[in-house]
């Protein structure tokens, strides 16, 4: 269990991080959670016992709350009230196969949804989105491909060591390439991803941004572009140590 940090107010979003206060009497799967939602950049403090959360409560100002159901230091249904109700904090439960009725309880004492438990961060993450919309991008984690990075948290995008200067709307673009790298993804799937659907179908900004993001990664203008149009189609990022193979756009 993580021993009480003593914070001052508002210190510990300095860097724009989510604040997550777990409780869970399953030392495994509240530090399993803990550890796998530290490469999403969340500040998770877990606590076995639920009275020292709710002393923990106070000293970290935590974001949101993931609660396990049937805890045995105090009735589920009890402590969401306590954070949810009284306290204000957004509360998940986490829910294991013979949950039920302590979920619905949960439920009806203020949680905001219930999860599967053990957790899995692909399930609780999209929820820490739609409470704080703008730690997005710090929820998302760092990718590199190739001696090419790109940091949501930052929106710094480095080349073999080199920074490299790109707009947000660039970026948001170039991630999404990134994540998706080596496979074909079409133009209604990147206007989604980054205009939110909004620049239209016909609209040539798509163009012009994959146009000005290509040039911006493309340090060796002998070498292909790592963007490769797939005609009638959409587009696909090669990483930059495969784009010198011979790829054609």
């Amino acid at each position: 269990m993580n021993n009480l940090v003593e914070v001052t107010k508002g210190d510990h979003r300095a860097d724009g991080r989510f604040v997550l206060l777990v409780v869970d009497e399953d030392d495994v799967v509240g530090e399993e959670l803990v550890s796998a939602l530290a490469s999403y950049r969340v500040r998770a403090h877990h606590f076995l016992h639920a009275a020292e959360a709710l002393l923990g409560a106070g000293a970290v100002q935590p974001d949101a709350a993931v609660v396990a159901a049937g805890l045995t230091t105090m009735d589920t249904g009890e402590l969401v009230r306590l954070l949810a109700d009284r306290a204000g904090i957004p509360t998940v439960v986490g829910v294991g196969d013979d949950d039920g009725m302590t979920a619905v309880a949960a439920l009806k004492a203020g949680a905001i949804a219930g999860v599967r438990r053990p957790y899995r961060v692909e399930e609780v993450v999209p929820i820490f989105r739609a409470i704080r919309p703008d730690t997005a991008g710090t929820l998302d984690p760092p990718i590199e491909i190739g001696g090419l990075r790109a940091d949501p948290a930052t929106l710094e995008v480095t080349l073999n060591g080199a920074p490299i200067a790109v707009p947000l709307k660039e970026f948001k673009l170039l991630y999404f390439f990134m994540a998706h790298a080596d496979r074909t993804v079409t133009r209604e799937q990147l206007l989604a991803a980054v205009w939110n659907g909004a620049a239209g179908d016909n609209s040539n900004t798509l163009t012009v941004h994959i146009k000005r993001l290509r040039q911006r990664l493309t340090l060796d203008r002998t070498q292909p572009p790592t963007i490769v149009t797939v005609r009638g189609l959409g587009y696909r990022f090669i990483p930059p140590a495969m784009a010198a193979s011979g790829a054609q756009s």
